[in-house]
């Protein structure tokens, strides 16, 4: 069941709630669809919920999971990475519009023929994990320049009230244009128009990020750990 506040265990929350039709697993263990990514989420941390974390990972496979306390995988998973994460909430619209874009730039929704150019721009810019199904979690708005995806910015987990921006990348060649404000200020206004409010998550020590979505409206509500784990048992 749902944590007694639906941000605090997000992830698990989601895939029990709105994201439950996409859910693959149980009572103790839930991951999205390999093709959408690797976020998961326990009811726990558990012998058992590991365990059942396991039938969802196949041999060599990654999870990545949002927990409390810090990770404390089993025997038969590598912890690859882990930190510090911060949960940040949209508690105001910002102060300032975005800039205009460049008479050179376009911007647009993206849909399942720009699949291929996002996980191209995400592979490059590592804003998170992002696969060929990614964009099927909610709304993603991309900035062209030319037939060139150079930024992008979406949706992703979704629990009751709330809708998380995610995939907030620009291309090292169109950084310091502000297409990044613009496109997060387009998918917050999309989350709004839903009646929902946008809340994010953040390595707690990226301070650059944590400055631009603080001026963007969003401010701390959470902190927890990241952890990604190779199950690397058949």
């Amino acid at each position: 069941m749902p944590q007694a506040h639906a941000l605090d265990d997000p992830i698990w929350n989601a895939l029990n709630t709105v994201h439950a039709p996409l859910a693959l697993g149980g009572a103790l263990a839930r991951r999205y669809p390999a093709e959408i990514g690797p976020l998961s989420g326990l009811v726990d941390q558990s012998d058992a919920a590991y365990e059942e974390l396991r039938t969802l990972a196949g041999p060599g496979d990654t999870v990545v999971l949002f927990l409390q306390q810090p990770p404390q995988p089993r025997a038969g998973w590598t912890l690859i990475r882990e930190g510090p994460l911060s949960q940040m909430v949209c508690t105001a619209p910002p102060s300032e519009a975005s800039a205009p874009l460049l008479s050179s730039a376009t911007m647009r929704r993206l849909t399942t023929t720009d699949a291929p150019a996002m996980v191209e721009l995400a592979t490059l810019t590592e804003p998170g994990p992002f696969r060929m199904r990614t964009y099927e979690l909610g709304m993603f708005y991309g900035i062209f320049e030319g037939n060139r995806l150079m930024s992008m910015a979406g949706q992703r987990t979704r629990v009751p009230g709330y809708v998380e921006v995610s995939a907030v990348c620009t291309h090292p060649d169109a950084r310091g244009k502000g297409y990044a404000r613009t496109l997060m200020m387009a998918v917050m206004d999309e989350i709004r128009s839903e009646g929902q409010a946008p809340f994010l998550h953040s390595w707690a020590f990226n301070e650059a990020a944590i400055r631009v979505y603080t001026d963007l409206g969003f401010v701390l509500r959470h902190s927890m750990h990241v952890a990604a784990l190779r199950n690397d048992r058949a």
